[in-house]
């Protein structure tokens, strides 16, 4: 129940702070005094944008606090999933700061907000004009069989195997497409590969081949040149080899005079070593060496099916070519891979389909035993309301396709007067009857479950005499499992709450503030009898007050 609320600097109110008991709490005042500022506040403190023009001195902080107890909501799990800490009495303040930023805050903890949408949905109904005609909308009609018919625990495991079937739905219809696409492809790939494949081209040292290449086509060139430098190396006068032999003789005299020349004849020696070397390799080359035509021309066609593969795929090196083999094996294989999914995935399909079935029929079966109930309590409770003729006939039907609500098509009937025909609630019901439907359907459900703390904003609209008083007998039925209030003008209705606040302005000489008090046994009466007379309060008028206050 909100125990207290607290306000500061918002729309026409300075500071207001004021306590709220349990049971049915009435407000009442003029037109215009504020009352609707009262819920803008609440409607922040339930996570609704702020309208920065409701800020009355934009140079300070506006808060608006409230204070829950929530003992009996069996809160624990949702603070829990929003990592918050359980306070029996909860605390939720909302800032607006001068800059324009705003602040939220769950027992002093910062919060998005969703968490304080999805928590305020838990604490408090402000129920407008804006939300009767949400009882013509399905979902909401959905909400209120699934409330009597206490099947929550089931729609929440229909709503998690139907994702997960829509989940599986789109994976198959994935892979058929891909099965599809990779049959058309495969013919087309699998040539692509085995000619690779036959090329034999794969991890090959293209490098070592353009040069065997190059060696096999220059073979008589080389020859030419090697036998050159044999010559020009090992001529029998002439020859470097020889006329090194013979120098390193004359120095090997030479170091023997005098041993300055030691050092030159150590390089000449070692020059000679080099140089016999040099005479070795070439000979061997030379013994090597052999032209092989066959050997050229496989060697030409190899490198000719690497060029021709490097371009028919785009790539420059033999690695990009073994990527490009990779890939090609991969989208081969994955239609055998592909084959292996869709089998698995048809049959996790089937498998939440029966699941689907079989928990929807539940839930069927769990919302038709509650309707003839329902058709009953609204029809008495309509009767009292003025619709004495009002019959309701709630439709379930099988529906034909699995729905977000389960596999049901739900339709609220109602048949207003003795000789009509049943029409859904959006046109067979004025907006004054909407207004006393959607008061009955509250008061029913306040009797099957713990709802959160109600507040009517003048759901009274329309109604007058014995009418009103009915409506103020079943919100103050409904107050003994709940905390209800309601904004009304009907001092019918003003004169049966427990508590009875009214909404005031008082001028200054700058500005104009609104201000909240609770009355006392003769404010209450002064007020209720101006509501019967208006501003000139005649004793019958007090006379009456007294006897609704009785």
């Amino acid at each position: 129940m909100l125990a207290q609320l607290y306000i500061k600097n918002y729309a026409l109110i300075d500071e207001l702070d004021v306590s709220f008991d349990e049971g049915l709490t009435i407000i009442t005042g003029e037109t215009g005094a504020g009352k609707s500022i009262l819920l803008g506040g609440l409607s922040l403190v339930l996570g609704k944008r702020v309208d920065f023009s409701n800020i009355k001195n934009s140079d300070n902080k506006s808060i608006i606090e409230c204070t829950f107890n929530i003992e009996a909501y069996n809160l624990e799990s949702l603070f829990a999933t929003y990592n918050l800490e359980y306070e029996q009495q909860t605390i939720i303040r909302r800032e607006v700061l001068p800059s324009g930023k705003s602040r939220a805050f769950v027992n002093d903890s910062p919060v998005t907000l969703a968490v304080l949408d999805a928590l305020g949905q838990q604490l408090i109904d402000i129920h407008s004009q804006h939300e009767t005609l949400s009882l013509t909308d399905d979902t909401f009609q959905f909400q209120i069989i699934d409330a009597l018919a206490q099947s929550h625990d089931v729609l929440k495991e229909y709503k998690e195997t139907l994702a997960a079937y829509i989940k599986n739905q789109k994976e198959l219809e994935s892979l058929q497409n891909q099965q599809q696409q990779s049959k058309k492809d495969y013919d087309y790939n699998s040539f692509l590969l085995q000619e690779i494949e036959e090329a034999q081209v794969l991890n090959l040292d293209l490098k070592a081949l353009e040069s065997q290449y190059e060696t096999l086509n220059n073979v008589d060139y080389i020859q030419s040149e090697l036998q050159f430098a044999q010559q020009v190396l090992n001529h029998e006068d002439v020859g470097i080899s020889t006329q090194l032999t013979e120098l390193k003789q004359r120095f090997n005299k030479l170091k023997e005079v005098s041993n300055e020349y030691a050092s030159l004849f150590e390089r000449i020696l070692s020059t000679q070593i080099e140089l016999d070397d040099i005479c070795s390799e070439i000979e061997q080359h030379q013994n090597s060496l052999e032209a092989n035509p066959q050997l050229l021309f496989d060697i030409e066609n190899q490198l000719k099916k690497v060029n021709d593969l490097m371009g028919k795929h785009n790539v420059q090196t033999i690695d990009e070519l073994n990527a490009v083999f990779d890939e090609l094996s991969e989208k081969v294989s994955h239609l055998t891979n592909l084959d292996a999914q869709l089998e698995k995935c048809s049959t996790l399909l089937n498998k939440n389909l029966q699941k689907l079935n079989k928990i929807s029929s539940l839930l069927s079966a769990k919302r038709s035993a509650v309707l003839r109930m329902l058709e009953d309590e609204l029809h008495v409770l309509l009767g009292a309301l003025g619709m004495p003729n009002a019959v309701f006939k709630i439709e379930l039907n099988p529906a034909s396709d699995f729905l977000f609500n389960g596999k049901d098509d739900l339709n609220f009937l109602l048949k207003a007067n003795k000789g009509g025909q049943f029409l859904p609630l959006k046109k067979g019901a004025s907006g004054g009857e909407l207004s006393r439907i959607m008061l009955a359907v509250k008061s029913i459900l306040s009797k099957h479950q713990k709802l959160p703390t109600i507040m009517f904003d003048e759901i009274d609209t329309g109604v007058s005499g014995e009418i009103s008083n009915k409506m103020a007998s079943i919100m103050q039925d409904m107050s003994q499992y709940m905390q209800v209030f309601t904004i009304t003008h009907l001092p019918q209705i003003a004169a049966k709450g427990a508590h009875h606040f009214k909404v005031f302005k008082v001028d200054n000489d700058a500005s104009t503030a609104t201000q909240l008090k609770k009355l006392n046994t003769n404010e209450r009466l002064e007020e209720i009898a101006q509501m019967l007379s208006g501003k000139e309060i005649t004793e019958t008028a007090k006379q009456h007050a007294q006897q609704l206050l009785n």
